[in-house]
């Protein structure tokens, strides 16, 4: 191990680069083979730091470099820490006799100039990724008056060889440029800008160790603040200076020792320089710490909740630091306050407690610092203060304080509050009151959600999911859910919507299904929040329910009356079902991004209007309805200028399920497209923007064969467009009459766009149906990284439906490209007929169902065939 300048080996540089190497990955080695602890990751920084400082010594030396000149080290490294594979950051400090445009310039100092570039060019030939910079003293303060990532990097200086004298004066100087009010501004606008660029969040999927929120940038931003405004320069000075309590600086140096340790590993493991948590990496890495898969959980899932708690603690603690830092340099301590009651003030807008032992004294104002937020005002957020104060008062919230009376009376009343709830519980998550004062979400505040659909923890989603139920009585949201906002109106009692978002995930990471176990865990809360018997069934029956109208919006056939029928028994009453509906728009606008679509909203209010009238006693009669439906389409062929009786050819050869499947105004837009080609033998092909959200809808008109829908599949597959919905029609005269909700990647918004492909879809997808050729092979598509971290185990369900008569196929599956392509090339080479797709993109995982006839569903052996064909095509290439 070398830890100290030695001489330089015989054979220079070949040599210095084999010591290097060997040196660095002896360290690492060791590391690795040791226990996973922080101290060892402290050890390993600060070995790598000696290491370097050793080479580049020697290095320094052989170079010849000028005289007076020194080596400084800046930045991470200035601060003597380098992780394995981190940057090596260094400043060639020149006195002010040796100005850099010399080295530049006189050919009497190519001398001068060819050293200090073969001191660089060695350090890069022996495997170090260096970052250098050639200045004078006066040229760096010059530098570091207009630029604060200067100002920083020198803040942590330290001299590796060279003379003391100059690096003393070039310290001296350049502290002269500090500004710590600006200098604090401008780290502060720097890290908000960072925070939003990783979505305000330390719980993304793939955190970013170091610059996520969170991470060790954060705790990094709190030490070069304290150090511009002279207030210290390690933990234990800042709390010699008073910022800090001593409990805080254990609490920080547990969390930063946990950060850094993850980070060493990580570079270790990846072999590069590498600070985010990749799913690639998050299972060798947590094995790497000894974690073990169970049952319950992967041994990632592990690693990332220790991760997280860290995370959730080092932005606790940058916010009381900063916030403590910025009344420290601004004055603000002084600043003039309102009093609210006899617990609280109002500072300059932010609340804070009128005494620090006050949640000691009186555990009760913990709740009522919340109620207090939401009740008063101009208050924009909570005071250093009073975040100090509650990070402190964790302990007591304890069992006793659980189930006292007068805090379960005031959680309530912060649930009832008109306004502001969202920014409360929030608040209270980020303070891990929420947490304490309910046992059973601190077991989720942190836990990863690995089955390809949620992009957020499941405590991020849940107050996501809270969020959106509040936005449903929030006047200026009425526009994104105006339906939503409609029912939320007449709503009597929000807070049981809130409750049930609040619980609906709870049970999650438990094993067995977590609706039943959270339905317990929210009868339990109810029991002992005394709220009235009704309203605790409703959200029992919320939580328990909370996946089922999406499970049969996208899964099952709503034009099939025995659906409604069953699904409006389950439901029981209106109330029930709205209440379920809204719950469920907002969970499914929770999970992801990706997720939600306006399709998926319609097939959810279509549920709900058919339900609606289901349980309005109204009993389907689906004649009464074809005929409204009829005529609706009728007045919509006159406004276009049809003739009288132009539908009534085609209207002839349908079904009566084409009529009930499709609404008015596609039966218009298949009437006015297809009236003179009824008999025609050339595939028809039209689309039009679609009327529900993105994308376009594209109507298919052809003689039919079993492979029509293999050969649509294949188009679109190809010309990388996602088929969303499906609905497929064979006419009495033996014509495929089928209807596709398509979208493209790139292209959310862009209706112009999409209007300029109509033609060009027009046109290939005729001439792809019209093709005789056999069916191309599929292609195994390429799955994304996330689907190869954590695949999906292909499933297949093929069962009778309740008459015998049909056949429902459920599949699911990793998303890739090419999948219901591959699905319908099966189904075509065994004349499997389809009646209906229901396809259902669930993040990076589809759930299709169709509904499916033909002959050799009725033979055993046939079947066994066709589900194993199937798992064969849904399986990706490895």
């Amino acid at each position: 191990m070398l830890t100290a300048a030695q001489p330089t080996p015989a054979g220079g540089v070949a040599a210095l680069r084999a010591r290097f190497r060997d040196g660095k990955k002896a360290l690492i080695e060791h590391f690795l083979q040791s226990r996973a602890s922080a101290p060892a990751a402290t050890r390993l920084v600060k070995q790598l730091t000696r290491h370097v400082d050793a080479t580049l010594g020697d290095l320094w030396r052989n170079a010849g470099m000028p005289p007076g000149a020194a080596l400084v080290a800046v930045g991470g490294y200035g601060r003597g820490e380098l992780f394995p594979y981190s940057d090596v950051d260094v400043l060639v400090l020149l006195p002010d006799s040796i100005p850099t445009d010399r080295l530049r310039g006189a050919a009497s100092t190519d001398s001068m100039r060819a050293s200090v570039e073969g001191f660089i060019t060695a350090c890069w030939d022996i495997g170090l990724e260096i970052g250098s910079s050639v200045r004078t003293v006066d040229e760096c303060i010059a530098e570091a008056r207009g630029d604060v990532t200067v100002q920083t990097a020198l803040l942590e200086s330290r001299l590796i060889t060279g003379p003391r004298r100059l690096f003393v004066h070039f310290k001296h100087e350049t502290g002269k440029v500090m500004d710590p009010a600006a200098f604090y501004r401008a780290k502060t606008l720097e890290m908000r800008q960072r925070h939003t660029k990783y979505e305000d969040t330390p719980y993304s999927l793939e955190p970013n160790c170091k610059e996520s929120p969170g991470g060790l940038r954060d705790l990094q931003v709190v030490m070069w603040v304290a150090r511009a405004a002279g207030l210290g320069r390690s933990w234990s000075e800042l709390a010699a200076s008073g910022l800090i309590t001593p409990f805080e600086v254990k609490q920080l140096q547990r969390n930063e020792g946990t950060l850094k340790l993850i980070r060493a590993r990580l570079h270790a493991i990846a072999g590069r320089r590498e600070d985010r948590l990749v799913f690639d990496l998050q299972t060798a890495v947590a094995e790497s710490f000894g974690y073990q898969a169970s049952k319950a959980q992967r041994s990632s899932e592990v690693l990332m909740h220790r991760y997280y708690w860290a995370a959730k603690a080092v932005t606790q603690l940058n916010q009381i630091l900063m916030l403590n830092i910025e009344e420290r340099i601004s004055g603000s301590e002084s600043a003039p306050m309102q009093r609210i009651n006899e617990r609280f003030l109002d500072r300059a807008g932010m609340l804070e407690v009128a005494r620090d032992d006050l949640y000691a004294e009186d555990p009760h104002a913990i709740l009522e610092t919340f109620l207090v937020y939401q009740q008063t005002p101009g208050i924009k957020g909570l005071s250093a203060r009073t975040l100090r104060a509650l990070y402190n008062a964790r302990n007591l919230m304890d069992t006793r304080f659980r189930k006292d009376p007068v805090n379960r009376a005031l959680f309530m009343q912060i649930l009832r509050q008109p306004q502001g709830i969202t920014h409360a519980f929030r608040l209270m998550n980020q303070t891990s009151v929420l947490g304490r004062y309910l046992w059973v979400f601190r077991r989720i505040v942190g836990r990863m959600q690995h089955d390809l659909f949620h992009v957020y923890t499941v405590d991020q989603h849940i107050l996501m999911v809270l969020r959106n139920v509040r936005r449903f009585f929030i006047a200026e949201h009425a526009h994104e859910y105006p339906f939503c906002s409609q029912l939320a109106s007449e709503w009597d009692k929000p807070e049981v919507l809130v409750i049930a978002a609040l619980f609906h995930d709870v049970a999650k990471g438990r094993g067995g299904d977590h609706s039943d176990l959270g339905g317990a865990e929210v009868r339990r809360f109810c029991r002992d929040h005394q709220l009235p018997r009704d309203d605790a069934a409703l959200i029992e029956f919320l939580v328990r329910h909370h996946l089922t109208m999406s499970t049969v919006a996208q899964k099952e056939d709503l034009s099939d009356a025995d659906v409604i029928r069953a699904f409006a028994l389950k439901v029981g009453n209106v109330r029930r079902l709205t209440a379920l509906y809204l719950l469920t728009v907002a969970d499914i606008r929770g999970t992801s991004p990706k997720v939600w679509n306006a399709w998926k909203g319609k097939l959810l209010e279509d549920l709900f209007r058919r339900t609606l009238g289901a349980l309005g006693g109204a009993k389907p009669n689906l004649d009464a309805e074809t005929e409204a439906r009829k005529q609706e389409a009728r007045q919509i062929l006159a406004l276009h200028s049809a003739l009288p009786g132009t539908e009534g050819p085609l209207w002839k050869t349908l079904e009566l399920s084409y009529f009930v499947r499709h609404d008015a105004t596609e039966i218009a837009w298949h009437a006015r497209s297809l009236w003179r080609h009824i008999e025609g033998q050339v595939p028809v092909v039209r689309a039009r923007p679609s009327p529900v959200g993105d994308g376009l809808q594209v109507l298919v008109y052809s003689p039919d064969r079993a492979d029509t829908f293999a050969r649509i599949c294949g188009y679109f597959d190809g010309a990388g467009f996602s088929i969303q919905d499906a609905k497929i029609h064979t006419s009495r005269t033996g014509y495929a009459l089928d209807t596709f909700q398509i979208v493209k990647p790139g292209y959310e918004g862009d209706q112009a766009g999409y209007r300029d492909l109509i033609s060009l879809i027009e046109h290939q997808l005729a001439h792809a149906l019209a093709s005789s050729g056999p069916l191309p092979e599929p292609s195994r598509g390429r799955v994304s990284r996330r689907v190869k971290s954590f695949p999906i185990t292909p499933r297949v369900s093929l069962r009778p439906d309740e008459r015998a008569q049909r056949w429902l196929l459920s599949v699911s599956a990793s998303d890739r490209s090419g999948l219901l392509y591959a699905i319908a090339r099966v189904l075509a080479q065994h004349h499997v007929n389809l009646q209906l797709a229901k396809i259902t993109t669930l993040g990076e995982r589809v759930e299709d169902t169709f509904l499916v006839d033909g002959p050799a569903l009725q033979q055993t052996r046939a079947q066994l065939q066709i589900e194993s064909e199937l798992l064969d095509a849904l399986t990706p290439a490895k």
